[in-house]
């Protein structure tokens, strides 16, 4: 029998994320879930680009001012894109982030493709695709951590779903559109404040991958952990704790506490530049807190994806931002950029004291 072209040929490049699962229709299915969003003319697409080109720019002193950081290497740049586009962004970004457990698993896979390698590369790409199109109709902007290097500084801004905002709720595009940038400006000065910022998420990531069992025991009595702390009287932590090893779940709460730090800052700082250069904050904000608040099928699927986590994140990181900056200042506060040790422990987001006792002393 001669040999199946589809075995012999490596389109993948070498990468095993790439053979992991069926991308191609991870996109499809992506497309058919998010939409193309409001229509938006040639005209309107190209002032958008030219005026976030702008903001950016601007954002980037506002945002030096208000926290004394300044960007470093690469200066921001604006890509106005579609919800496509940034689906196809965020895949290339989760394959190059699940590399090393995609090669655990093929190392462990025979090398021949049978049907139900191929069945199963399938059902995991339309899961993925699914999540991502769902996200890609909720997301704003984006400071992309898994980008190369030679593209550091760019910044994503997805277009449909501004001018969907700016629509439902009557913003004004100039004001609205300048916020928003000045939130994803300062994770850009966050990575650039904190050079080791990408490399420590990074790690987390990796430590995460590598504590994956891929023994059936291991997976099926991680599975038994779940059910027993739903059980009544169970001491469930709740939600994705429920699935997740001791070591995971330490892991897991450590990087919330980061995440909540970075959304948190830049949710401050977006707020405190923002009563000076833009018009109607109020408006702004109670249109963004209107859109979150999301009922029936969709907050049971923001819920089961964690999606709910990250208002939280904002709501829990900028309480404590504000709180920290009001005893200490911003000097003081901008001691958590110096070293990863310096980064809030889980428990101390909730309790800004804590913090401050253990680092400013």
């Amino acid at each position: 029998m001669p040999p199946d072209p589809a075995v012999e040929l490596d389109w993948s490049l070498g990468s095993h994320a790439a053979r992991l699962a069926d991308w191609d229709a991870a996109v499809r299915t992506a497309r058919s879930i998010s939409g193309s969003g409001p229509k938006v003319s040639h005209a309107e697409r190209t002032a958008m680009r030219e005026q976030l080109t702008g903001h950016v720019e601007r954002a980037e002193s506002l945002v030096a001012e208000c926290t004394g950081i300044t960007v470093g290497g690469f200066r921001s740049r604006a890509w106005v894109m579609g919800r496509g586009d940034w689906t196809r962004q965020n895949l290339k970004g989760l394959q190059r982030a699940i590399e090393p457990l995609a090669r655990r698993i093929s190392e462990r896979r025979p090398t021949t493709q049978g049907e139900k390698h191929t069945v199963a590369r399938k059902a995991l790409g339309m899961q993925v695709g699914a999540l991502l199109g769902y996200v890609s109709r909720r997301v704003l902007g984006q400071v992309d951590m898994f980008l190369p290097p030679d593209d550091d500084g760019l910044i994503y801004f997805i277009g449909p779903n501004l001018v969907d905002v700016e629509r439902a709720f009557s913003l004004s595009p100039e004001d609205f559109r300048l916020w928003v940038a000045i939130h994803e400006v300062t994770h850009r000065v966050q990575f650039s404040g904190a050079p080791w910022l990408r490399a420590e998420l990074m790690r987390m990531v990796d430590a995460y991958l590598r504590s994956v069992s891929l023994e059936t025991k291991e997976l099926m009595e991680q599975l038994g952990r779940a059910i027993e702390e739903l059980r009544p009287g169970g001491n469930a932590p709740g939600g994705i704790l429920r699935l997740l090893t001791p070591e995971q779940r330490e892991l897991f709460h450590r990087t919330q506490a980061m995440m909540s730090l970075l959304e948190g800052h830049a949710s401050y700082v977006m707020n405190v530049v923002a009563k000076d250069v833009v018009g109607d904050l109020p408006a702004l904000q109670a249109a963004l807190s209107r859109r979150r608040a999301v009922g029936g099928l969709e907050k049971r699927v923001q819920r089961a994806i964690g999606f709910d986590q990250k208002v939280a994140q904002y709501d829990a990181g900028e309480r404590f931002v504000a709180q920290v900056v009001e005893r200490i200042g911003m000097p003081g506060f901008n001691l958590v950029w110096s070293e990863p040790g310096n980064m809030p422990r889980p428990g101390e987001i909730e309790e800004p004291d804590r913090w401050i006792a253990r680092v400013v002393g």
